[in-house]
C-alpha cells in the first residue's frame, strides 16, 4: 500500500536533537502524530530521561518535545508498505532532511530503529552531512531489548541537549 507522510516535522528554532523514525506506523497516522501507537516506547522512554510525566495529548508532546529541545521526522516522505512493517518498506521516497536542520540548531541526528539507520545513511547522509547516530527501535514489533537496556540506549541524547 502507497503511504505518503501526513503531518509536518516537530522542529523549533532552538531544537538541537533531530530524532528519525522510518515513516509513521498505522497508529500514528490515524492519530496524526509521531509514536502514537499505546505500546510504542518512545514516549515512555523519552519522558524517562528528563523524569517527566508522559505528555498525553499532542500539544503536551509538541510541548515537551520544545522544552527539550528535540525534533522530531522521519526519514520517509513515501513508500509502499504492509501494515507498519519497515521490513516490508519498498519504494521509498525520503524528506529533506536538511530543512529541519536550515530551520533549527540541530547538530545531532539520531535515528530510531535499524531500517530508519538504513534509509538514512543511503538516501540522506551525502546531502545532510551528519552522522547519525543509532537507537534501538521503540516500536512495539521489537522487545528484543529490555525497557531497562533501551533506556540506557536513549540516555546518549541527554549528551547533546546540554
Amino acid at each position: 500500500m502507497k503511504v505518503s507522510h501526513e503531518f509536518d516535522s516537530v522542529v523549533y528554532p532552538d531544537s538541537k536533537v533531530l530524532i528519525l523514525g522510518t515513516i509513521p506506523s498505522v497508529k500514528s497516522r490515524e492519530s496524526g502524530f509521531y509514536y502514537m501507537h499505546p505500546q510504542n516506547r518512545f514516549w515512555s522512554i523519552i519522558s524517562f530521561l528528563f523524569d517527566e510525566d508522559i505528555p498525553a495529548s499532542i500539544s503536551d508532546k509538541k510541548e515537551f518535545l520544545k522544552k527539550h529541545k528535540i525534533a522530531l521526522w522521519d526519514v520517509l516522505n513515501s513508500c509502499d508498505i504492509v501494515g507498519s512493517s519497515d521490513s516490508s518498506i519498498k519504494n521509498p521516497i525520503v524528506n529533506d532532511i536538511g530543512e529541519v536542520i536550515k530551520k533549527s540548531q540541530v547538530d545531532t541526528i539520531f535515528v530510531n530503529g535499524k531500517k530508519a539507520f538504513y534509509l538514512y545513511n543511503k538516501y540522506c547522509l551525502d546531502e545532510v552531512g551528519i552522522v547519525a547516530k543509532y537507537l534501538p527501535s521503540t516500536s512495539p514489533a521489537n522487545r528484543s531489548i529490555s525497557d531497562e537496556d533501551i533506556k540506557d540506549k536513549y540516555k546518549e541524547i541527554l549528551k547533546y541537549l546540554i
